[in-house]
């Protein structure tokens, strides 16, 4: 199934726990000169319309990103939101691919995914002109073990689907499985929707055991009381820098009070067999 548009959701609460790790992540990697390679496995159209009719309709926005102020996020996001403010400008919000581009230097690589008719040109022509962006029309599941390992760099893999179905649950497994096997120090970010799904407690622990003690778990919850639809997102990250844990905790401390939500609150935990 390829019906999910991101428009409806872009900069909502999932989006801020994402691009606020995703932030940090490479950062942190910035700070030796190795290049770095980043692959987005679903990396949709790059940047969306907070105002636009799909926007609007949902309302995720205001309730996400656009209930914080970008003005004075911790010390540890301002990066973030440096390039959260520039796009906002123009009442866009910048996806997991544009964010992580304003963020890498001229130095490292970006390989971005897309197999949504509709969104890999939208994708593909933001990215035209940035030699260091390689774009598939492509599955991005199947693609990462083609990219891995990475000779004297680091890779960030990005994995973040839709979960409309259930094979996307599996999907990420395998995915991490083959990756994690060809490059066992590469950092794998993988961010999930809790919507009452029972595949996704199975996907997280097949996701536990392929790194026990390096698997790191960093889950939002923001809802309304009585609220259905998705009231809780993580994200799991594999190798995640030592110092990440300790930031977005920090981080969401701050975050949490001023979500547009009655319930909200952030928890990091070390997942272990």
């Amino acid at each position: 199934m390829l019906s999910y548009r991101h428009e409806f959701h872009a900069g909502n609460f999932g989006d801020l726990l994402k691009h606020a790790t995703l932030a940090l992540i490479l950062e942190y990697l910035k700070q030796k000169p190795a290049p770095i390679r980043y692959i987005d496995t679903h990396a949709g159209a790059g940047m969306y319309a907070i105002d636009g009719e799909r926007a609007r309709k949902t309302g995720e926005f205001a309730l996400g990103v656009g209930s914080v102020n970008l003005q004075t996020l911790p010390a540890m996001l301002q990066s973030y939101g440096a390039v959260q403010r520039e796009f906002l400008a123009r009442r866009l919000y910048a996806g997991s691919p544009m964010l992580a581009s304003h963020l890498l230097r001229e130095q490292d690589e970006l390989r971005l995914f897309e197999l949504h008719s509709s969104e890999f040109p939208r994708l593909q022509a933001a990215f035209a002109r940035d030699r260091r962006t390689r774009v598939f029309n492509d599955n991005g599941f199947e693609a990462v073990t083609s990219l891995l390992p990475v000779q004297n760099a680091r890779a960030v893999v990005l994995i973040d689907p839709s979960y409309e179905n259930r094979s996307d649950y599996e999907g990420v497994v395998t995915c991490v499985q083959k990756g994690y096997s060809r490059m066992p120090n590469a950092v794998f970010a993988i961010w999930y929707p809790v919507v009452g799904n029972p595949a996704l407690p199975v996907m997280l622990r097949k996701l536990t055991a392929i790194a026990t003690g390096k698997v790191w778990q960093f889950a939002l919850t923001a809802a309304d009381v009585g609220a259905t639809g998705m009231t809780a997102t993580g994200m799991i990250v594999i190798n995640p820098p030592w110092t990440l844990p300790e930031e977005l905790t920090a981080a969401f401390a701050l975050l949490c009070p001023q979500l547009a939500f009655t319930e909200s609150n952030f928890t990091a935990s070390c997942l272990k067999d």
